[in-house]
């Protein structure tokens, strides 16, 4: 499959919105949390937004930020019906190569306790490096290796 990242625009924004709800529905319910659409839309205004394609066909989005030492995956989400087909693992290994372009030296990402996700995170190198309430903080490095 030819994956490929497209710069999300704020015609986006409602299909991003309404994928992360849906996604993340049953973790709001599971941890009594609430869910704000005004929040969202606040939070995807102020993050760098891609979706993620396969050719043309947009399977999900991954909303980003960074500070001075690591690059945050905000959100990353797919349709269902790609889910298992490499994308999420391509998605990551392309944020890893960001953080490096960038100079930063670590990737991060929380992810809810019960999501499975946390597996894919896991093989990809990142690493569960505190907690919340719900939520696992994970990292992975992202320096480039020395060469000689």
């Amino acid at each position: 499959m030819a994956f490929n990242l497209r710069a999300a625009t704020d015609h986006d924004l409602p299909f991003a919105r309404t994928l992360t709800r849906d996604a993340m529905s049953r973790y709001y319910v599971q941890y009594d949390l609430l869910w704000s659409n005004d929040g969202f839309d606040i939070a995807w205004a102020g993050r760098e937004n891609w979706l993620i394609c396969n050719d043309d066909v947009v399977m999900g989005f991954i909303s980003l930020s960074r500070d001075s030492k690591a690059l945050y995956i905000r959100e990353l989400h797919m349709l269902e019906n790609f889910r298992r087909q490499g994308a999420g693992s391509w998605v990551l290994a392309q944020m890893v190569l960001k953080a490096r372009l960038l100079g930063l030296g670590l990737l991060r990402l929380t992810v809810f306790k019960t999501n499975p996700a946390r597996r894919l995170y896991q093989r990809l190198g990142l690493t569960i490096v505190g907690e919340e309430e719900c939520f696992w903080r994970m990292e992975r490095e992202c320096r480039a290796a020395p060469t000689e």
